[in-house]
């Protein structure tokens, strides 16, 4: 389905992880392969904009770390990101320009584009969250499957095998996730999205939407 590709949900202007994503038709296809592209990227970074601490983890000067946060590496945390009390990131993440992980919000495994907006209790893993995508506080990306079976994408289409068995949520560019939302494994929602809050979703949800409920969800006026 094109409406799942890559060149569809980002603007891959919006991220310093542009190249890793430019070779792949579809988003999840880079989730095995983001540790990898951070150690190749990092050891690029220039010194006067990027400061190297511990093993695999480049953080730029111009970056809001609290003193209680972890990060784990292999990490990039970009430019003027904030990264905020008790922040865990457990590796394998790429934090964009400008973007905000909150108090107690968890990291594993996810592209954040630049302005990505995760700033209260969330837990994102093996996700990829599109320019300006805000996730409300509490709001978690699901990434294995109750039966531990291979994730699968249910689409108008049929389902999608992904081959993966850890997906969260691609999540597209400037899509609002309501407060206490469960995205289960993998969800690919369409940028320009609002999701509401206590939602549980599921698949794809069409570009341009409003996510009511389960079965209803409305196009934008």
């Amino acid at each position: 389905m094109k409406e799942l590709t890559v060149k569809e949900l980002y603007n891959l202007n919006e991220t310093i992880a542009r190249e890793l994503l430019e070779g792949a038709e579809y988003p999840w296809e880079v989730l095995p392969k983001i540790s990898e592209f951070i150690v190749k990227l990092g050891s690029t970074l220039p010194e006067e904009e990027y400061e190297k601490r511990g093993e695999n983890v480049w953080i730029a000067k111009s970056a809001k770390v609290a003193p209680s946060a972890y990060i784990n590496g292999p990490a990039i945390i970009g430019k003027d990101a904030e990264i905020r009390h008790c922040a865990f990131i457990r590796g394998n993440a790429i934090v964009g320009e400008g973007a905000v992980v909150g108090n107690s919000t968890e990291l594993k495994n996810v592209i954040l584009f630049n302005k990505v907006q995760v700033p209260h209790y969330n837990y994102v893993g093996d996700s990829i969250l599109g320019y300006k995508a805000h996730m409300g506080a509490g709001s978690i990306t699901s990434n294995v499957k109750s039966d531990k079976t291979l994730a699968t994408i249910s689409t108008p289409e049929g389902k999608i095998e992904t081959g993966l068995k850890k997906f969260g949520a691609m999540i597209g560019d400037n899509v609002e996730v309501g407060c206490g939302s469960v995205l289960n494994p993998g969800c690919v929602i369409g940028k320009e999205t609002n999701i509401y809050p206590l939602s549980m979703v599921r698949g794809y949800v069409e570009a341009g939407s409003i996510y009511k409920k389960q079965g209803e969800v409305v196009k934008k006026h």
